[in-house]
């Protein structure tokens, strides 16, 4: 039997779990934002199929949306209905006979298969989600992770596509490095900068080449990248956090010193109940901050000592937040701490770096 994985990716997850629910919405175009309402501060997390016709998109801010088609039903995130929908999902994939399941999202997963029929397979994890959710998923196969995340965009909506190391180069060679999981549009520039443009120019640029420009491990593994290159083995280690936080877009902008400092309390309050749940203390503080109209900064500071008190991780916040000498009034406020690592250390592979990275 040959080790194969697939990226199992649900459609449209937010919008389908209200349309569940709603199913006099089937075929209209549907939003689903902050509270529901484009007039106010928020940004789309899911629009459907319907909705995406007219340009809609996660992240997009719904007062956007909302112009872009007028028509569009607009629906409040409903977190706790859609952590059943995930878990519904995930025990149904942890049923699939011989399969090795490692959460990537809640709303994707990589499944671990030794099988010589991986599209038979593929269409089997597509029929039991579907039988215990009612809900519908794209699959992307492949021989490594990064090929099975990649193949998924390929067999959207409600299908498959296979993605290996046969077909990486006719398939992603002459594609934008973009195209590739992990690369964003800075690192992208970057690479530009050194003539790498395509994923075909990223996987033939050598490693002292790369390393000159990123640094001696950044630099080959964005090389490996470029070759669909990574983890062959699905991880089913439970996954274990490096950081919580809590961050918040004000309908009114934020100008005066005591109401800034009372948002940065509420959100270190709001962070210190994840990390008391986590059973472990602050050690970094990390302050996001978007002025208006949309300039946003990020500073980090690490604490003398670790701690749960959200007095002093709101005043770290602060002082992240005054050293910046920026009087322009403030739309949004992001404190995310990072904690002591657990037991025994982060070892994992899975731990190693943001989850979800490749």
């Amino acid at each position: 039997m040959t080790p194969w994985i697939f990226h199992v990716d649900m459609d449209q997850f937010l919008a389908a779990v209200e349309l569940l629910r709603r199913p006099e919405l089937v075929g209209r175009p549907v939003v689903v934002g902050g509270r529901g309402d484009p007039t106010e501060r928020a940004v789309v997390s899911t629009a459907s199929y319907e909705a995406r016709e007219f340009g809609i998109r996660s992240g997009m801010p719904l007062k956007l949306a909302v112009r872009k088609c007028p028509d569009a039903v607009f629906l409040p995130v409903d977190h706790p209905a859609y952590e059943a929908a995930s878990a519904a999902v995930l025990a149904a994939l942890r049923g699939f006979p011989g399969a090795v399941v490692e959460p990537l999202g809640w709303d994707e997963w990589f499944v671990g298969v030794d099988t010589e029929d991986p599209q038979q397979t593929a269409h089997g994890l597509q029929a039991v989600v579907l039988a215990e959710t009612r809900l519908h998923c794209s699959i992307g196969i492949g021989d490594t992770l990064v090929r099975a995340k990649i193949a998924t965009e390929f067999g959207k909506p409600q299908g498959t596509f296979r993605l290996t190391a046969d077909n990486w180069f006719e398939v992603m060679g002459e594609r934008s490095v973009e195209a590739l999981w992990g690369i964003g549009k800075r690192t992208a520039e970057r690479l530009a900068g050194i003539g790498i443009v395509t994923v075909q120019d990223l996987a033939a640029a050598t490693d002292v080449h790369l390393g000159a420009a990123f640094g001696p491990a950044t630099g080959p593994h964005l090389g490996r990248l470029g070759r669909g290159e990574n983890r062959r083995k699905v991880d089913d280690t439970p996954w274990v956090a490096r950081a919580h936080g809590h961050e918040t877009t004000y309908q009114t902008d934020l100008t005066d010193e005591a109401e800034i400092d009372a948002a940065l309390r509420t959100l270190a309050e709001a962070v210190v109940a994840d990390l008391h749940a986590e059973g472990r203390p602050c050690t970094r503080v990390h302050l996001k901050v978007r002025f208006r109209p949309f300039f946003t900064f990020t500073r980090v500071r690490k604490l003398a000592e670790p701690t749960y008190d959200p007095a002093v991780i709101a005043a770290t916040a602060g002082a992240l937040l005054a050293k910046l000498e920026d009087p322009r009034p403030i739309r949004l406020l992001g404190i995310r701490a990072a904690m002591v690592p657990p037991k025994g250390g982060y070892d994992s592979p899975r731990t190693h770096g943001r989850r979800g990275g490749p």
